[in-house]
């Protein structure tokens, strides 16, 4: 199996090299916005034409959800037009494209859990930008896989995990919002359930062609940014990173005010990639078990 890894330097896609590096008869071509700019359309030609993958997988994103407000126009190059791209590269060679994607495409005011068929309706930049990345994907490419995710956290890149613990290293107590509501999601998790289903693709071939599509994975049990926060610092405390937990208070959305709307709702259904290829949500809990790592 040969792979094309976009963005492999972000949190995903070093997951996915390292989990990649370990699996037999698979080739690796990873590159980074220095070695492949994805919006440079001759350039994504070029790559794909030469090294011929059997799978293509985009971890690269514009995800500064804020700057993107007013970093419209790098927000949807990234977002969109470089998806875009890969999928028509992939379609011209026969290849499978898997694309990460976001909760930020709903709006996050609906009661429950959000399905992979449920209206989209972004509320910022950011998110209208990766949904108009979804819909190239997949009227470019009949192999397209979309992997919509939420709360992404790892050992690498910036995250709220790292966040947290290097505030509380300053603060005796630390005011994190309660209100909004959704599925933290390791990294290592998101690659490992996109190999899975690479594998899948290759091993199936053209029997898989009905499970191309939009797929949720995100993690449980759902809980707020507040909750979240706490398991971090209790877990820390237990494994000795740090030497005391901050007081963690409960804050309403309207307390700490951003340029971008976050959903209130981020809550996704992972039952279709359960019952498609047997991927579990992601034991977030677990794998905060090594915050070492996160240091």
């Amino acid at each position: 199996m040969k792979v094309l890894i976009t963005g492999s330097n972000g949190q995903v896609g070093t997951c996915l090299v390292k989990q990649l590096q370990a699996c037999p008869k698979t080739e690796i071509l990873a590159v980074d916005r220095n070695e492949l700019d994805i919006t440079s359309q001759s350039d994504v030609v070029k790559t794909v034409n030469e090294f011929k993958p059997h799978i293509i997988i985009n971890a690269a994103a514009h995800t500064a959800v804020d700057k993107a407000e007013t970093e419209v126009d790098l927000s949807y190059a990234i977002n969109r037009d470089g998806p875009l791209y890969l999928a028509q590269a992939a379609e011209n060679i026969g290849a499978a494209l898997l694309h990460i994607s976001t909760d930020y495409v709903f709006a996050g005011d609906k009661e429950g859990i959000y399905s992979e068929s449920d209206t989209v309706n972004p509320q910022g930049v950011y998110g209208t930008s990766k949904l108009a990345g979804e819909k190239a994907v997949l009227e470019a490419c009949s192999r397209a896989v979309i992997l919509r995710t939420a709360w992404v956290f790892g050992e690498e890149g910036n995250n709220f995990v790292k966040t947290m613990l290097s505030l509380a290293e300053q603060r005796d107590e630390l005011g994190i919002v309660a209100d909004q509501f959704g599925g933290p999601t390791y990294a290592g998790d998101i690659a490992a359930a996109l190999i899975t289903i690479a594998n899948d693709i290759v091993k199936q071939g053209n029997s898989f062609d009905h499970q191309y599509g939009i797929y949720h994975f995100s993690g449980l049990p759902h809980t707020s940014w507040c909750g979240f926060a706490q398991t971090i610092f209790d877990k820390a405390v237990e494994q000795k990173v740090l030497d005391k937990a901050p007081i963690v208070k409960g804050i309403n959305t309207e307390d700490y005010p951003t340029p971008a709307k976050r959903p209130a709702n981020s809550k996704l259904d992972t039952q279709k990639i359960t019952e498609t290829f047997g991927i579990q949500a992601c034991d977030w809990q677990r794998a905060l078990n090594q915050l070492v790592d996160y240091q």
